[in-house]
């Protein structure tokens, strides 16, 4: 039966998001993660945050599947792709903590699709992707 990923909100070594990610891996390399899913593997959050810390999502794919840790992966990410300072956490962790709220690229109208899509649409609560994933995987109501 498909599970949902961790809250997007938890965090990893003070970084937003990190854990879904990792957690999407072991669900899907496992069967587990359902079938909506499997298109963003990779993209999305996954490629944003990947890019961000200058490493190929292929690369830390292996090293979860592999049996390391949430930190174990984020400490190689680290080393391997670049360092962060605390404005880097800061970043990060404010643009994918309000994406699809006024988002000029195209996050928004993105985000208000998933949101009118999920019958969300009525839901002013619900201001970005993050806020979405809460309440369409059911930890909020």
């Amino acid at each position: 039966m498909p599970r949902f990923p961790r809250s997007a909100y938890d965090q990893t070594g003070g970084l937003v998001y990190f854990p879904r990610m990792c957690d999407k891996i072991r669900l899907h390399a496992a069967g587990e993660l359902g079938q909506d899913y499997h298109g963003y593997l990779g993209k999305g959050f996954d490629g944003r945050i990947c890019a961000f810390l200058r490493v190929d999502y292929a690369d830390v794919k292996t090293r979860i599947i592999g049996g390391a840790s949430d930190e174990d992966t984020l400490a190689w990410c680290l080393g391997e792709g670049r360092g962060l300072h605390a404005i880097d956490y800061l970043v990060w962790n404010g643009f994918a903590c309000k994406r699809g709220w006024r988002d000029e690229d195209g996050g928004t109208e993105f985000f208000e699709k998933a949101k009118a899509d999920g019958g969300f649409a009525d839901r002013a609560e619900l201001m970005t992707m993050f806020d979405f994933y809460e309440y369409d995987e059911g930890r909020k109501s």
